[in-house]
């Protein structure tokens, strides 16, 4: 296998799709986000395209005892309303600088190839602490990209993130600025600690806004509510340690 491969696994005609990008990253945003996309619409969705890499982790996954090697796959997308879309998801990112952006450039041909000229790179923010109210902060690869995502209630915030964005979603937006493309990243704020679904159904409502489609919830507000239970376990037993710590009281030796 050659150090980047792609297969083209079918075809499929598309009236200027956006390509929408959900890898792992923090709180698995991303990827919770397009993978529930491609279950709502699936009965309207095709593979067209997988990518291997050697960047991607030496491994299979295993589905039914039937081996498939490590690939981020991209799925042309016609639903009966709003507009077309090519969803890229996967398991990994790559491991090196340069293959970020070997595979973010291939990434952005097979968006080309499409006939796509805006793309939506899709992750979490982390906050460091268990939220309740979710918001979605948003950066453009262009000054005009600002108010349709304002109004879709995306925030734009001094110098956050912090550091930047890391990964496919920030090259997405850097590499395909300079290939003359639309370029938005929209960040659900998550602790960063947990898979976090309600911060994917916060992007997913955006991008509803945006690309005037619509989702059903059912399943991913089922998981949420079962990391509800597990982030419960974590405060009791959070409050446990808090209760058994010894006071000033305990420690006294008395002999």
């Amino acid at each position: 296998m050659d150090e980047l491969d792609i297969d083209a696994v079918a075809e499929a005609a598309l009236d200027d799709p956006v390509l929408v990008e959900g890898l792992p990253g923090v709180g698995h945003v991303g990827k919770l986000a397009v993978d529930h996309l491609l279950e709502e619409l699936d009965g309207e969705s095709t593979l067209v395209r997988r990518v291997y890499s050697h960047e991607f982790p030496p491994q299979v996954s295993i589905e039914g005892g039937v081996s498939e090697l490590t690939c981020v796959e991209i799925y042309a997308v016609s639903p009966t309303e709003g507009r077309d879309l090519l969803l890229l998801t996967g398991d990994h990112q790559a491991q090196t600088n340069e293959g970020h952006y070997v595979l973010t450039s291939a990434f952005l041909d097979i968006a080309e190839e499409f006939g796509a000229s805006e793309v939506f790179a899709l992750g979490g923010v982390p906050t460091g602490e268990l939220i309740d109210e979710y918001a979605v902060v948003g950066a453009v690869s262009d000054e005009s990209m600002l108010g349709e995502l304002e109004e879709a209630g995306v925030e734009f915030r001094e110098d956050e993130p912090a550091g930047g964005i890391v990964g496919v979603s920030g090259l997405l937006l850097g590499l395909g600025e300079r290939r003359g493309f639309e370029a938005a990243c929209l960040m659900g704020e998550t602790s960063g600690y947990l898979v976090d679904p309600k911060s994917a159904r916060a992007v997913l409502e955006v991008l509803e806004d945006v690309l005037d489609i619509e989702l059903d919830y059912e399943t991913l507000d089922e998981r949420a509510d079962e990391m509800e239970g597990v982030i419960g376990k974590i405060q009791e037993m959070e409050q446990q340690q808090q209760m058994d710590v010894p006071t000033d009281d305990d420690l006294r030796y008395i002999g």
